[in-house]
Parts: C-alpha cells; structure tokens; sequence
C-alpha cells in the first residue's frame, strides 16, 4: 500500500484503534504537528515525524471531560491537575453548586465569603481557601476569566458562573444569606449574569441540596446563598442562561418530588419557547431508596419527551458512591442534625465536638437518631427495612469499614465486627474471635472507655468521642450493583460525570471515573465503548457549549491512549491511597490508575507518558479556557 506523504510533523501514532465521535472504531495512524491534528488515516509516512508511537493494541481517543469538578481552587496553586491529567482526563468544568471565584475574595471586613461557603461544602482546609483569598487580585467576572487564561494550565477549563457569589456580589454576604432581592436587585444579577455569558462563562450554576451548610460563624446553621433563592427568582436567572444558549447546572430540591419536578420544567421549549440546556446532579442508585435511580431515568425521559421539548441531562457517577469520613465530618452527616450540629464547630476543633458528644442531652438525643428504624415496631422500621428511608446516609455498621485509627489493629474491620467484638470482650466470648487474646494497648482501651456501651448507638457515640477525626472509615452509600450502574451510564438521558474532583480531600476518590466508565461500557464490546467515548468527550462538550470532544483533521491535539488489557484488569478499591499535597499542606484520597492510560496530550503536548507526569505540566501552558462558543457568535 503506498504510504501517504506528510509534511514535518512531530508526533506520528501508528497503528491505534481510534475512537471518535460514536464512529466505528477504525484501526489507523494520527499526525500531530504544533497544537493540531493534521492528518488520520491508514499508513501514514513516518519518515517525517518527529517521533512515531506505536500503538498496536492500544485505543486512541479524544481526551475526557470531567463535567463536575471544584478545581477552582486548585488551578490557583497546582494548575497542572495532575490527579485528572493522569487518568486521561483533558478539560474539566469548574465552579459547579453555585460556588466559585468570578468575584474575587469577596471579603467584606466580617466576612470571607470563599471560606465560609467551600469549608464544609467541599470539605477544604481552611487554610487552603484563606491563602487563595489571600492572593485573589481580580474582583470582576471578567477579570477572573483574563486571570485564568494567564495560567499555566494543564487540562482546559470552561467555567460556570456561580448563583451564591451573584448573590454575595449584588446583596452583601448577610443579606444574600437572609431575604429576597428586590427587584433592582435580581434586574442587576440578570444583567451581571447576561455580560458573564457573553465573556464566555459556559453556564450558571445553582443548588438545591437541603445540607450545604456555611462553615463560619454565626452562619453556620445557615445554607450557602444560592439555596435562600426562591423559584421565581431561578426562573427569571434560567430565562438569561436561555436566551444566550448557555448551560445551567442545577440539584434537585432533595426532599420535593413537586419542587423538583417545576424547578426544572425551566428545561422546556414548549413552555417556554426554546429549550433551556440543563445538567443536574445526579443520577445515583440509592442503597437506602430503591426509588431514586427510577425517578431520576423517568424524570430525565419525561422532560425530554416531544410533549415537554426539554434538553435535560441528569449526570450519573459511573463508580460505586464511597466515601470516607473522618470521625464525623463527611458531606453526607450534613443531612441529620445530630450529625451536622458536630460540624457547624470549627472543623479542627476537637475541643467543641467532644464538648458537644458528652452533653447527655445531645447523646440521648444521638442515640434516637441511629438507632431510628432498628428497633421495634414503626413506619421507621418498615422504610428501612424495604430501603426507602429518608436519608442517604448508611447507618449500617456492616457497610461501614474502619480505614485508618490510633487503634491499628481495629483497621481493616466493619463497625459490626468491632461493635461484635467489644461485646464479647464484656462476656468473655472472645475465644470465637481473632485474635482471641487482645493485646494490653486494646485491652486497656475497651476496659477504659467501651465497657459501658449497651447497643450500637453508644458504640458508635464512643467511636466519635474516643477518635475524633483520627478514625476514618468507609462505606458505599449507593451505586453497589454495578450492573445498575451501567444501565445508568448507558442511558441516552443520562451525561457520565459527578465525579466532584478537587473537593473532598480525605472523603472521596473519584478522579478515576471516567475510566472506569469506559470499563463498564467495554462489556457490550466496541459499539458500547464507541458509545461511551463519545458521551465522556463529545457530548459532554455539546452540552456545555465548547470547542473540543473530538480528534479530527484540524482539531487541536488533545487525545489519550488507552491500554484496554490493563483497563479490564483495573481495580479502583486497590488503588485509593492518601498522599501528602505539599500545595495543600495536607493529605489527600488519590487513585492511582498507572499502565491504564499510556499517553496523554493537551494541545499537542505531552502531559503524561509511561506513567510519568512532562516536566513542563503545570509549569507551561498546555490546556487553554474554553469559552463558550455562544459567545462567540
């Protein structure tokens, strides 16, 4: 066959089977020169490359879009994003749930709007969000948007505006947090919002979800702005995203099949004259409600049909939903009110929880709560017991896996098999449990502080007061069958995402979920892969109005090769670890996906190869904003 001549290009792919757009898979060589793709085809000439990569047996795709993240702040201090850039993923969409840095600092003297609203929200130092405020030197949407341009990027970013800092900006922090606007007011957030469009910011985001809680005082028992917005002021902000062809992101109000359901008939073209593109977290498969991944696929195809004229995505998590908490401070303890009132404290303040934990009120008052629907006879116990309770919190001790405690030789047990134990050591039945003779240093602990627990709401009230934050433990809150899983992600309704990187540094480790999405779409074989390709970059672009999600002649090189074999071996659970983040002084749950994917390239520059970040990510712009093509016309 006679070879195509190229003119000098740099880097020449030969042999991959190529992914692309929901075609075919194609077998066939890719040449890159500068940012840009220059030539697909079969046999290619080599002898003008730069360098040639032999991919026989690899998969060559665009590189993927994680549609969820909270990387604002990480882009400030590690622009590289080197926890997604090593899984594959090239563009990434920040200032999702309403929050974000388009404003600036925000400060107002009593306030510090970006510590209040991310600290227990997103589960970030404070420390973290006081330097980034720190160092914040724009105070405008514009301005934001310049200031990103000037990093140097690893991954694309394409930005959301957020509703809660709207709110701050036109109100003020105490306001914003306290009454309506008036009507000078929400006319000046539709023109603020109008403009930020028009610079390019992708989209609006909202919040509905009833435990996004500030983290500073006295507004701690108070919700982040966006959730003090009622309907008719969302539906005035949903008629701007409309009209300038933008994207809103929005949560369901939790608890309101209604509410839910009028929120978002905004989507509507035959209500209101043109569809209103909308993406909604999420799509999960509740282990406590049966119902909920039901009525996220109806709810999704109702709004879709030709009778409503929505374009609605509901965004589905293709991982099992685990997470870690660190004693009592996890996202998902905000939903009970014994368990949030522990992190309305300052966060590191062991001193006010333990405080807290040993008030007899507050202990009677915790033992209700765990142990409602265990016991007895009650509408409590018929919802558990055919799993339609009301909180997605797992208050299951055999789904709850200690990770890390002082006590080393508890870690690696459930709650259950603990609460078992200890019980046994009370009536010397320890002989039907390894190991049968406990060492001094747990023999000393339970006699010193476990001897006195009745039932499973004392232990776990013990658990807290005895570790703190020093106990960290694990369970699945939903998404456990992942044939469940995939029917989600396979659904034509549902966007893969939620993947909520750069938040939730010691609670969760989803950096990794865009692959194993493609793992679970490679059981139906290529054509499901094709699929699959095609909504983590394609269609995930579409929805969010940019350039990008595909590797044709002319695109700009960002592209990943793929190691199916090593993929199909892959296993997530065995590659969570923690690891210090000098940039944030602190640890951080990571995954660790080495050998899965070979190459990554962002603008036509290596970011990752042979499982090894380039010297230049993070260090050189590789990745470039995505504004919204909207604004461009």
């Amino acid at each position: 066959m006679q070879q195509t001549q190229l003119p000098q290009i740099d880097t020449l792919i030969k042999n991959a089977k190529v992914f692309n757009n929901g075609q075919p898979a194609v077998i066939e060589d890719v040449a890159i020169a500068g940012k840009r793709i220059v030539a697909r085809g079969q046999n290619l000439d080599a002898s003008a490359a730069g360098r040639v990569i032999d991919a026989d047996g690899l998969w060559l795709m665009p590189g993927l879009f994680d549609i969820h993240t909270h990387y604002d702040l990480e882009l400030e201090i590690a622009p590289g994003l080197p926890e997604s850039t090593r899984h594959g993923t090239t563009s990434v969409v920040i200032a999702n749930c309403s929050l974000g840095l388009a404003f600036g600092a925000q400060r107002d003297g009593t306030n510090d709007p970006i510590v209040s609203c991310y600290a227990r929200v997103e589960n970030i130092p404070k420390h973290v969000l006081r330097n980034c405020a720190d160092n914040i030197d724009w105070d405008n949407p514009r301005d934001y948007l310049n200031h990103l341009d000037k990093l140097n990027l690893g991954p694309n970013v394409a930005v959301l505006f957020p509703h809660s800092m709207l709110r701050i900006d036109v109100m003020g922090f105490d306001e914003s947090i306290s009454r309506d606007p008036t009507d000078a007011e929400l006319q000046k957030m539709k023109g603020i919002l109008r403009d930020a469009l028009r610079e390019g910011y992708v989209g609006f985001s909202t919040d509905a979800l009833p435990f996004h809680y500030l983290a500073a005082q006295p507004h701690c028992d108070k919700t982040i702005p966006t959730q003090f917005a009622k309907y008719p002021e969302i539906k005035q902000l949903a008629q701007v995203v409309r009209e300038e062809g933008a994207v809103w992101q929005a949560t369901p109000p939790k608890d309101s099949v209604i509410g839910t359901l009028k929120t978002f008939l905004l989507t509507s073209g035959r209500l209101y004259g043109k569809p209103l593109r909308t993406t909604v977290v999420a799509a999960l498969d509740i282990a406590n409600n049966w119902r909920i991944s039901g009525l996220a696929k109806r709810l999704a195809s109702i709004l879709n049909s030709s009778l409503i004229r929505g374009d609605f995505h509901m965004q589905a998590l293709g991982a099992p939903f685990k997470v870690w908490s660190d004693g009592a401070v996890t996202p998902l303890a905000e939903e009970i009110p014994e368990l949030r009132r522990l992190n309305e404290t300052d966060l590191e303040s062991r001193d006010e929880r333990r405080a807290i934990l040993n008030d007899p009120d507050y202990a009677k008052a915790f033992k209700a709560m765990w142990m409602k629907g265990k016991q007895g006879w009650s509408l409590a116990r018929l919802k558990r017991k055919i799993n339609l309770e009301d909180y997605a919190f797992n208050r299951t001790l055999a789904d709850m896996t200690i990770d890390r405690c002082t006590q080393t030789s508890w870690q690696g047990m459930t709650f259950q098999e603990l609460f078992d134990r200890i019980l046994a050591f009370k009536t010397g039945q320890l002989n039907d449990f390894l190991p049968a003779v406990p060492s001094d240093e747990e023999r000393n602990l339970i006699e010193s502080e476990f001897l006195w627990i009745a039932d499973e709401g004392d232990f776990m009230l013990q658990m807290l007061r005895s570790f703190d934050n020093d106990l960290s433990w694990s369970t699945v809150t939903a998404n456990r069958d992942m044939k469940t899983v995939r029917e989600l992600l396979m659904h034509p309704n549902l966007l893969p995402g939620f993947n909520d990187s750069g938040a939730h540094l010691t609670n969760m480790a989803f950096y990794d979920v865009n692959l194993r999405s493609l793992q679970l779409a490679a059981q139906g074989g290529d054509s499901d892969v094709s699929y699959m390709v095609k909504r983590l970059t394609k269609d995930a672009a579409d929805v969010f109005g940019v350039e990008g999600g595909s590797i044709d002649e002319g695109d700009i090189a960002d592209l990943i090769l793929v190691d199916p074999k090593t993929l199909a071996e892959y296993d997530a659970d065995k590659h969570v670890q923690r690891v210090y983040r000098d940039e944030f002084s602190h640890e951080q749950l990571v995954n660790r996906s080495d050998d899965v994917v070979k190459l990554v390239m962002i603008g036509g520059q290596t970011a990752w190869e042979n499982n090894a970040f380039s010297g230049d990510l993070g260090k050189t712009p590789m990745g470039r904003l995505l504004r919204s093509t909207a604004s461009a016309k």
